[in-house]
């Protein structure tokens, strides 16, 4: 899931969480929101991508960086 995240994020640009799960769903099934937040904090703590709070209930995901494989 962290590689389809990271290629919508190269494809689209920065995007809502909520939109994110949408985008998630329609090509995995039912995600759930406790499965995004993982993913994301995972992508976040690697500095492949940044989540900042945009209102109560909404973030904004945006790609840093790229992965790099050692």
């Amino acid at each position: 899931m962290s590689l389809a995240i990271v290629e919508f994020l190269g494809k689209k640009g920065s995007i809502t969480d909520i939109d994110l799960q949408k985008e998630l769903n329609s090509n995995f099934g039912e995600t759930s929101f406790r499965e995004l937040n993982r993913e994301l904090m995972k992508l976040e703590l690697a500095g492949i991508l940044r989540v900042s709070r945009l209102t109560k209930g909404k973030r904004l995901v945006e790609l840093v960086g790229e992965p790099t494989i050692d």
